[in-house]
């Protein structure tokens, strides 16, 4: 199990940051499926179905933290570039860099600094992508730390490998341990996006624990709704944001509301 301090019950409602987040679902109710994921071929066939528990999710998140900050030396407050679709590894490596107090960084944000907001590209100490955006951020390995996934089952490593001075995640992160303790740890004051702290960002909302359905984690308002849920004590279902538009998503949809006793949701 990743080594987390569990807060006293009494603490749940005062600032908290991610590691205190992380512990209180860990001390709740650490077997439960926390974060589970659906990827779909063209014909609606379920062609992948990761389910991390609390406790299987927490090593995740120790392990690329690990991978962040004693491998690759990213440090509290570096800016770190999300450039990933909906994926179960999304929420991991969220979690992780609010494990080490870095900054997490949507495209969204970037679209903001070129006209005139307050993140620019120069401000990134890392980039973590996917597949579709691997060419482009590979150009950049030379100034800046990028990490790629490929996004396959399991978590495995690109096929046919990886430009030079990219980091596969699905190499790098095996042999690192399920346990993470910062050196230099976050406070509830430290940002978790920018303009936000982690102790605003990951305070439990008003209402009840939910299994949740979402199809975006790539947007501010999706991260924004996805933590919500986590931070109230519900789980969340990820399903491709290409899905609702395919003919066969009702069934499909139907399904995952019964099977996975869904309980809200906005795809």
């Amino acid at each position: 199990m990743a080594d987390v301090n569990l807060p006293n019950r009494a603490d749940r409602h005062s600032p908290v940051t991610f590691a205190t987040l992380l512990g209180r679902l860990l001390g709740d109710e650490p077997g439960r499926p926390l974060v589970t994921y659906y990827g779909y071929d063209a014909d609606g066939a379920v062609v992948d179905r990761t389910e991390l528990s609390t406790t299987t999710y927490a090593n995740w998140v120790a392990k690329a933290a690990g991978l962040l900050t004693d491998e690759l030396d990213l440090e509290r407050g570096d800016r770190l570039l999300l450039d990933l679709p909906t994926h179960w590894l999304t929420p991991v490596l969220w979690g992780a860099a609010w494990t080490a107090g870095l900054v997490v960084v949507l495209p969204e944000d970037l679209a903001a600094g070129a006209a005139g907001g307050s993140v620019a590209e120069g401000d990134l100490a890392a980039v973590v992508c996917g597949p579709a955006s691997l060419d482009r951020w590979s150009d950049r390995a030379d100034d800046l730390v990028v990490l790629a996934c490929a996004l396959t089952p399991l978590g495995r490593p690109f096929a046919g490998g990886v430009p030079d001075g990219v980091h596969d995640v699905g190499v790098e992160i095996w042999s690192l341990p399920d346990a993470y303790v910062a050196i230099d740890p976050p406070t509830p004051e430290d940002e978790a996006r920018p303009g936000r702290v982690q102790g605003d960002l990951l305070s439990p909302p008003d209402g009840p624990a939910l299994r949740v359905l979402t199809t975006d984690l790539s947007t501010v308002a999706g991260l924004d709704g996805a933590v919500g849920v986590l931070a109230a004590g519900g789980s969340l279902v990820l399903v491709d944001p290409a899905a609702p538009s395919a003919p066969w998503w009702p069934e499909k949809r139907s399904a995952l509301e019964r099977d996975e006793r869904l309980e809200g949701g906005a795809a």
